[in-house]
């Protein structure tokens, strides 16, 4: 069973359930604003993918950061405290198989197709 780790009102992960919906594909929801994310599941994210990738940019939780706390963002410990902290600055949708493996980070109809479409 695959998990989805996010937020339920971003635009982005309404697409991708919509989408996972539509093709039948079950998965676990967590919300990590209300069930948090714990220091063991980044640090299993981090093995497979680098701490920059995680870390949403774009978004507004990390625009309204200071410039002081966004330089102090400068390898994965902080990365991970912030992420704990703040967890809508993780990039989302994250999507998990059962064995912890990251099958999709974001949403894109082309690479769902090409992930879930089997």
């Amino acid at each position: 069973m695959l998990t989805i780790y996010a937020i339920p009102n971003c635009n982005t992960v309404k697409k991708a359930r919509q989408w996972l919906d539509a093709k039948g594909i079950e998965y676990i929801f967590h919300d990590y604003k209300k069930k948090g994310i714990s220091e063991e599941i980044i640090a299993q994210w981090m093995d497979q993918l680098p701490w920059q990738d995680l870390i949403n940019k774009a978004g507004t939780t990390w625009k309204r950061l200071s410039d002081e706390e966004k330089t102090e963002v400068l390898g994965p410990q902080q990365a991970t405290s912030l992420m704990i902290a703040k967890t809508s600055v993780i990039k989302r949708p994250l999507i998990q198989d059962e064995e912890g493996k990251i099958v999709a980070l974001g949403f894109s109809e082309e690479n769902y197709q090409r992930i879930f479409d089997r």
